[in-house]
């Protein structure tokens, strides 16, 4: 496809506003890194949520969507518990307020809340750095893959090669334009901080949210039901199902067959409650040292970190969902004869920009290119900041320059930046597919981080040596399992990870000192967890007898479950409207309304009260001069 020259100006439009917002934010985000990295803490929680959900409105996650769409139809709403895309339910009930309540800057910093400083804290302190920067690198080759992938087709090299000094081979073309777009991307980040990130992804969701809507309104004027009906096989458009998948498109589309399989998604029972056994023990283990963290820290407050992690599903699954959808049923309706055609060379992850190509008329399509785009440039600016704040807050800071000044913090920011994104690029030349990344990060590297952060929220013994050999083992395992499993899905061996973690955890916590206690107490009366914390919480109320247990985990555990089915309504309210169909899309928002009913009654009624209580109990004690008697 050749776009034309008022798509192509509304491109470069958007890019140019991008670096102009950064270099307009730059002299505030460069005060220090609280500025740089945080925004200050100053920035609203619905804004911080509308950042959040465009960072989650990726291009390569929603080109590998719109493929799920396709092939699995309503039954895609359960693939992406692969994340679990459910985590933002357990954020939004309790785990938002739990980490927020550190009031720190990052998550390896959180560590020296709970593990204190001694060599355990060291040493887990230094793994979890170690761990923030394998993901990073693996998000930004994910992404690196998918917008290269993606403007490939939209800009063929042939006509952009008369305008370039130089010649590429057909393999690597997609890599010059992840190039070109990661920088530019780089550079906004690097100038505006956390403040550049949060002020382009509002711009950037407005777009999106435009292209997502209109993207199904084509849809549903060129696709009736019948249309729909005569080109996808019995139960496409059902998201429930039985043990068995039970879609069967071997006389519409054999080559769906084929993928179906090499997905291993046909026992679908057994892989979507090993989705949730996995999903729930990653939710509960807290996010990821990556931009979701730092967008929790950012919030003012505990209550706006969770109000933040609840409007995220809000913001994002609505538009983001007319879009998937619509891409899908165009394609399915009008691409089925020419999939067929190519047989095995079928590259689905193409739908995306084939459908724009198609359908989309000259200037809307610059518009929704700018929309594609900005989802891209979210998730990669996030991203990209995360990785500085590790290294230049927890490394650079505390074993090289600890009497840095502001400015050299900053210049320090912007050279790791740089060297992550070029070490991403690196591995994006040798990566095959936008899903091999996903499978490995979400299934594999995943695997490895939820046994330690699962027992540092949850069981008072557990200590800084078991959380460094947790999670050494749980890496390291990730990165060997899967050479004995090489045609297996990761989500099946997952829990053989898991356990090597667990064993990590247990003997390095066994063979150790506990956690000294003075750090338990403060961490416990700060945080207030529940679980396995009786003996601290017996000193901590000695000492401040006014400080509570927190009894809450039935109420907790109940607004989750009720959460989850809230989100899912979200998902398929969207998909239903697409596809046209009324009664299920009557029920989805009756259970819309009354799920949002007991969320409002159940927790942000009880949250805003207790939220209050805790106000006034931490206003009594001096915990921050207890905290920095901990450091020295």
């Amino acid at each position: 496809m050749k776009l034309q020259l008022v798509d192509v100006l509304i491109i470069a439009a958007y890019l140019v506003i991008m670096i102009v917002i950064g270099l307009l934010l730059k002299k505030k985000a460069s005060k220090n890194l609280d500025s740089y990295f945080l925004g200050g803490k100053t920035l609203p929680f619905y804004m911080l949520g509308l950042s959040n959900a465009s960072g989650m409105f990726d291009i390569s996650g929603t080109m590998w969507m719109v493929y799920l769409a396709f092939v699995y139809g309503l039954k895609s709403l359960w693939i992406p518990w692969l994340w679990p895309v459910f985590n933002q339910i357990f954020l939004m009930i309790y785990l938002s307020i739990w980490l927020r309540r550190s009031n720190v800057l990052t998550g390896a910093e959180w560590i020296r809340t709970r593990f204190g400083y001694g060599r355990g804290a060291n040493l887990s302190h230094t793994i979890v750095v170690l761990y923030a920067v394998i993901g990073v690198l693996g998000f930004l080759s994910y992404g690196f893959i998918g917008i290269g992938k993606f403007m490939e087709i939209f800009f063929p090299w042939e006509v952009v090669s008369q305008y370039v000094p130089f010649d590429v081979a057909p393999q690597y073309v997609p890599h010059v334009y992840g190039i070109f777009f990661t920088t530019i991307a780089t550079l906004y980040v690097m100038l505006g901080g956390m403040l550049s990130i949060v002020w382009t992804d509002v711009v950037q969701f407005g777009i999106m949210t435009v292209a997502g809507v209109v993207i199904a309104v084509i849809a549903m004027t060129n696709v009736t039901p019948e249309m729909l009906a005569a080109h996808v096989p019995a139960g496409w458009d059902s998201p429930f199902f039985g043990w068995t998948l039970d879609l069967d498109w071997s006389n519409l589309l054999p080559v769906a067959m084929d993928k179906i399989a090499a997905d291993q998604y046909s026992l679908f029972t057994i892989f979507v409650m090993m989705m949730l056994f996995k999903g729930v023990f990653l939710s509960m283990a807290g996010p990821a040292p990556n931009y979701d963290m730092q967008k929790i820290l950012a919030c003012k407050s505990p209550k706006e970190a969770a109000l933040m992690s609840g409007s995220v599903p809000v913001i994002l699954l609505i538009p983001r969902y007319l879009m998937i959808m619509g891409f899908a049923v165009l394609a399915i309706v009008f691409f089925s004869e020419d999939f067929r055609a190519m047989g095995s060379a079928v590259d689905f992850e193409t739908i995306l920009p084939r459908a724009i190509g198609q359908f989309v008329p000259v200037g809307l399509a610059g518009l929704l290119l700018a929309g594609l785009l900005a989802a891209f440039m979210s998730t990669f600016a996030s991203t990209v900041n995360a990785a500085p704040a590790y290294l230049v807050n927890d490394v650079y800071l505390k074993y090289i320059n600890p009497k840095a000044s502001a400015q050299t913090q900053i210049r320090a920011s912007y050279l790791i930046s740089a060297l992550v994104v070029v070490i991403s690029t690196v591995i994006g030349f040798f990566v095959l597919n936008i899903n091999s990344v996903l499978q490995w990060i979400v299934s594999a590297l995943y695997g490895g981080y939820i046994a330690a952060n699962f027992l540092k929220w949850h069981w008072w013994r557990f200590n800084g040596t078991g959380y460094f050999w947790g999670m050494l083992a749980g890496i390291l395992a990730a990165m060997v399992v899967p050479l004995f499993f090489p045609n297996t899905l990761p989500l099946y061996y997952f829990p053989v990870l898991m356990v090597i973690s667990f064993v990590g955890c247990i003997i390095g916590t066994l063979l150790s000192a506990p956690t000294d206690e003075k750090t338990l107490i403060n961490f416990y009366i700060r945080v207030r967890p529940w679980g396995f914390w009786g003996p601290v919480a017996r000193k901590a109320m000695e000492k401040y007898p006014q400080v509570t247990r927190n009894r809450n985990f039935k109420r907790d555990m109940f607004n989750v479950a009720v959460g989850i089915i809230w989100q899912s309504c979200l998902t398929i309210i969207p998909m239903y409207i697409v596809i046209k169909e009324g009664f299920p899309l009557f029920t989805s928002i009756v259970i819309l309304v009354i799920t949002t009913l007991i969320l409002k009654k159940n927790w942000y009624d009880k949250m805003d009260r207790e939220e209050k209580e805790y106000n006034a109990l931490m206003s009594t004690l001096d915990l921050d001069k207890e905290d920095s008697e901990l450091v020295k």
